[in-house]
């Protein structure tokens, strides 16, 4: 039996009448860039989201650097990030000249905690971006507590956490703003990449509206100096398809974890767990193995397609071998690159495979954890 990691065709295949129609009411139309579909998509992921504004962007990584462009960091000043991400966390603050400030994830998972982030403020800390990793909220509430002792900002990295609900409330409007990725294998995915900035801040919306076409509010004045990054009418036509059914396709990645909990307990694997405040979306489902290179090769030779997120930690990368974070201690973020594998979970996951997949890991002896 092969296994993918994600079926993105089957994903299409369900919704194919729906996806079609809306691409063809977008070539109808004949526009392709900021019309109607990108205005009615902003509006429904605000709505959803729980929160006032929504700008559509080019992709996730775009939406956590104009987040901080449009709070005016910068140069001289210092981002507190989570050591275990991707690497997008770290180079949205270094794009815009400040520094990221690595912390670890909490002992028993895989987020940063406040106490954490109040060890690593300094002078020249100016915000805290907390992600949502694997689609399982941070517990921001005592983050932001933290921040405001210090008149610091707090972001939400939401790129895996769509529709994720943190103390009954979905991310996305907890914090001073929170980004989005919609890249294909997200569990709210377009058909190329794209991204978004939701907050309940007018003003900031409004700067980073501006700031992503081209520093302008009005066709030909360029009040800044501003980058080219808007969510297509495309892709905002099909994630408008999309959006109607993620709650139910999330919920269908819910019973899929709960049923590898299941069928994993017992294995000498850490399996994730959730605290009760926290409804993750499972975007990933994440184990950590000491025998990880014999783990994943026995379940290629199965024909079970596994990921490792992430084999190399941001500081390790040769992007920040030069800089001081290159150097940084961070044990536990490096003993997590050592040991995660992600399984293979989404909507489309039939249970047959699951079954494979429970069974593939039973039938590895001497697995280790």
């Amino acid at each position: 039996m092969r296994v993918a990691f994600l079926d993105l065709g089957a994903a299409y295949a369900e919704l194919r009448p729906e996806v079609d129609a809306a691409v063809a009411r977008v070539l109808a139309g004949g526009r392709y860039v900021l019309g109607p579909e990108v205005e009615s998509f902003e509006a429904e992921f605000a709505a959803y989201c729980g929160a006032r504004h929504c700008v559509g962007v080019g992709n996730g990584l775009d939406a956590l650097y104009l987040i901080l462009r449009a709070l005016d960091i910068g140069p001289g000043d210092e981002v507190i990030v989570s050591a275990h991400t991707f690497i997008a966390t770290w180079l949205a603050v270094s794009a815009t000249g400040a520094t990221p400030v690595p912390v670890e994830p909490d002992a028993h998972g895989y987020n940063i905690d406040a106490g954490h982030v109040t060890a690593a403020i300094t002078p020249r800390t100016r915000a805290v971006i907390a992600v949502h990793l694997y689609g399982e909220p941070a517990d921001i509430d005592p983050i932001k507590d933290v921040a405001a002792q210090h008149r610091l900002a707090v972001i939400e990295d939401a790129a895996q956490a769509h529709g994720a609900r943190y103390r009954g409330r979905r991310t996305g409007g907890r914090a001073d703003a929170a980004a989005f990725s919609f890249y294909p294998a997200k569990n709210l995915g377009a058909l190329g990449d794209g991204g978004a900035v939701v907050t309940n801040d007018a003003s900031l919306a409004a700067r980073v509206r501006a700031a992503a076409n081209y520093g302008s509010r009005s066709k030909y004045v360029h009040e800044t100096l501003g980058v080219n990054s808007r969510l297509d009418e495309l892709q905002a036509a099909v994630l408008r398809v999309k959006l109607t059914r993620l709650d139910e396709w999330n919920a269908r990645r819910t019973r899929v974890a709960a049923v590898y909990r299941r069928g994993l307990e017992g294995a000498s694997l850490v399996l994730p767990e959730a605290p009760d405040w926290a409804e993750p979306v499972w975007h990933l489902f994440v184990v950590c193995s000491a025998a990880r290179t014999v783990l994943q090769r026995h379940l290629a030779e199965a024909g079970i397609e596994t990921l490792i997120h992430y084999p190399t930690a941001c500081h390790r990368q040769q992007a920040y071998a030069a800089t001081p974070l290159g150097g940084a201690d961070l044990p536990r973020t490096e003993r997590l690159s050592e040991t995660v594998l992600s399984l293979p979970i989404g909507p489309h996951i039939t249970p047959e495979q699951i079954a494979h997949i429970c069974a593939t890991v039973a039938g590895l002896p001497d697995r280790g954890s």
